[in-house]
């Protein structure tokens, strides 16, 4: 499936809930480690899943900066990326094929929180993923600021820095928001 095959006008049925832990946040030489996806509907019924640990190189790895360095040390990512790590390309087919299954013709939304910045890795490592995304994104930030500034209500959420966790946290901190957008909000 192409780009050119997706009708981008379709309305959306699922999300494409993608979390990704990598060595860093600067594309030009910081790689993806983990990969985790949960489709749901609109109701965030689990469709399907997946997750994938990419291998990367020792120098990838020992170039990571303090902060991502300490933290895929702590939570074990680190030592899977080099023990039970995959191929990179591999995993880009997986998910691939994954997209054109659950969402066939629908553009994929992407979906989770501040992923402006996994897109980012996506389109600079994975283009064919890129080519099945919707331009369009679900990004639960824009919802934490809209409920923080206007109506003063905030979310805790613990960060595990691991990618399923990460989006199963989104799912339940998008879902809090509109509970409480539904009945409404003393502030308002």
């Amino acid at each position: 499936m192409t780009k050119g095959q997706i009708d981008k006008n379709l309305p959306p049925t699922k999300l494409l809930w993608v979390d990704l832990e990598m060595t860093g946040l600067d594309l030009a030489k910081d790689v993806i480690l983990e990969v985790s996806v949960i489709i749901t509907d609109f109701n965030f019924l689990k469709l399907a899943d997946y997750e994938a640990v990419i291998h990367q190189s020792d120098d990838a790895l020992a170039n990571m900066t303090d902060w991502p360095a300490q933290q895929h040390k702590a939570s074990g990512l680190t030592e899977r990326v080099r023990q039970q790590g995959r191929p990179e390309k591999e995993v880009e087919r997986e998910l691939v094929a994954l997209i054109g299954e659950h969402f066939g013709s629908e553009p994929a939304v992407l979906a989770g929180n501040s992923i402006h910045f996994d897109r980012m890795f996506i389109r600079r490592w994975w283009p064919e993923v890129e080519s099945l995304l919707h331009y369009r994104m679900l990004d639960v930030s824009s919802f934490k600021v809209l409920m923080q500034g206007k109506y003063d209500v905030n979310f805790e959420k613990k960060e595990t820095h691991r990618a399923t966790a990460d989006i199963e946290a989104s799912i339940a901190e998008l879902k809090y928001y509109l509970v409480v957008l539904r009945n409404g909000s003393s502030n308002s």
